[in-house]
């Protein structure tokens, strides 16, 4: 196992402090190993192994545990003695109305709790309801680009950066496909294999959606327009170009379910100028860019959408709200916010001419503020900055510790 130090670092302040740990994220994107990660940490915080209950509701054992009852019950069964018990709970969801359970330990016994799950969903009002101000969110990712290479640390010698980058791209940032060196065929099938299971348990079941043809037509409009403003209409007049007549609230209430599932990203439009939200014509993106690849196969003219999907991911990574930036008639890729903290940031594939030049610099040598500014490409021999704003090889901004 790849200790994961980004999730790690958020779960150690609050263990054994009164709030439920709830790991959420995209199926397979290593909320299980992170569970792992923390029973370790309590056995070497001398916790008795009997006192570590972890139960994973993906596992056949436990196929019989349906619901809150039968759940409560279980783990009613392994509580023998007053000592404080450790709860891990692997995949939730797959029980109904299990938090009343969750709630019930709390108050019943001497417990500390961690909890993942696959959906959004879990953070819904009802958790809310019965445990408002007593959980905590940790929202996990598939693998950065550091985490790829301490991956593959591990499995080959050292390369280039750019060529690793190169390949990080492509086979993106899901765990399992990088525990052993596959070829590229292999590797879309198991990313897609995972797509798919996201679709159908976390999606479609979840949601009870019975157009799945539909569905699925919806997110390959997506993938294949990442990186591009659109909006729900422009899905419905894509297909009534293609004589099907869709209603817009189905197009919205499949967007919602796809974007619960953490199988895409909604990023909102900021008007820079007005410091204001607006809602029309956003940008969508995937959890791992590998699945764009894995699903519509690889096609050149996705390139320039996968690398600002990687950008966007390793800022909501490092706990950035992100936003599409608009500056009058201009646009900027990205303006990623924490705290007091302001980035903005264009992505493009290759800075081939001026034209290109004044395309990318041009938004943000206008906005009149002292935050830091970037254009970053696939260059590496293009080193320029301009008036203070920052030239990196994307590779090179994804491992920068400080931006």
């Amino acid at each position: 196992m790849i200790q994961r130090n980004l999730y790690i670092k958020q779960v150690l302040p609050f263990i054994d402090k009164p709030f439920i740990k709830v790991i959420t994220g995209l199926r397979r994107s290593g909320k299980s190993v992170l569970l792992q990660l923390i029973r370790k940490e309590l056995v070497a915080r001398n916790i008795q192994e009997e006192n570590i209950i972890y139960l994973n509701f993906e596992s056949f054992e436990l196929s019989e545990i349906t619901n809150a009852e039968k759940l409560f019950q279980l783990i009613k069964s392994k509580i023998t003695n007053k000592a404080k018990y450790y709860i891990l709970l692997d995949e939730i969801q797959e029980v109904k109305s299990w938090e009343k359970v969750v709630n019930a330990c709390t108050i019943d016994f001497n417990t500390d709790i961690y909890i993942t799950g696959s959906n959004s969903n879990l953070l819904s009002s009802e958790l809310a309801t019965y445990l408002a101000g007593r959980y905590i969110e940790i929202k996990m990712f598939t693998l950065s680009f550091s985490e790829y290479l301490d991956f593959k640390r591990n499995t080959e010698e050292t390369k280039n950066i750019y060529d690793h980058f190169n390949n990080f791209v492509r086979m993106g940032g899901f765990p399992a496909i990088h525990t052993a060196e596959y070829e590229s065929e292999t590797a879309y099938k198991i990313i897609y294999d995972i797509y798919s299971s996201a679709i159908l348990r976390d999606t479609i079941q979840h949601n009870n959606i019975r157009d799945v043809e539909l569905l699925e037509r919806v997110v390959k409009f997506v993938f294949d327009n990442v990186g591009n403003k659109f909006s729900a209409k422009n899905i419905t007049d894509y297909f009534k170009s293609q004589f099907r007549k869709v209603d817009i609230n189905t197009i919205y209430n499949y967007l919602n379910a796809l974007e619960n599932a953490f199988i895409i990203y909604r990023i909102q439009r900021y008007d820079i100028k007005g410091k204001e939200i607006l809602k029309t014509n956003e940008k969508y993106f995937t959890g791992d860019q590998s699945m764009i690849y894995a699903v519509m196969g690889v096609k050149d003219r996705h390139i320039s959408g996968v690398l600002e999907n990687i950008v966007m991911l390793e800022f909501k990574r490092r706990g950035y709200r992100v936003f599409v930036g608009k500056f009058n008639d201009l646009e900027v890729d990205f303006v990623a916010e924490k705290a007091d903290e302001k980035i903005y940031c264009q992505v493009t594939y290759k800075i081939t001419d001026e034209t290109v030049v004044n395309r990318e610099f041009g938004p943000l040598l206008k906005i009149d503020d002292n935050y830091p500014k970037y254009v970053i490409s696939t260059e590496q021999n293009w080193t320029d900055n301009i008036n203070g704003v920052k030239h990196l090889h994307i590779a090179d901004f994804l491992l920068a510790k400080n931006w």
